[in-house]
C-alpha cells in the first residue's frame, strides 16, 4: 500500500519519472529475485544449525526427576 501512495506522489511531482518506474518496477523485481531466493536459503540453513545447536539441550531440559 505505501509502495502505491509513493508512486502517487511521485506521479504528482514528476510524471515521467513515475512512468518509467512503473515500466522498470517488473524488471528490477525480477533482478532482485535471486538475491531475495539466497537470503530464504541462508536463513533456513541458519535455523537448521541452531534446531541441530540446541536439540541436546532441549531433550535433557525435558525429563522431568
Amino acid at each position: 500500500m505505501i509502495k502505491i501512495l509513493l508512486w502517487f506522489i511521485l506521479f504528482v511531482l514528476s510524471w515521467p519519472i513515475a512512468i518509467l518506474v512503473l515500466i522498470l518496477y517488473p524488471f528490477i523485481w525480477l533482478i532482485l529475485l535471486p538475491f531475495r531466493l539466497i537470503g530464504i536459503t541462508v536463513g533456513g540453513v541458519f535455523e537448521l544449525l541452531k534446531a541441530i545447536l540446541y536439540l541436546p539441550a532441549r531433550l535433557l531440559g525435558s525429563r522431568k526427576r
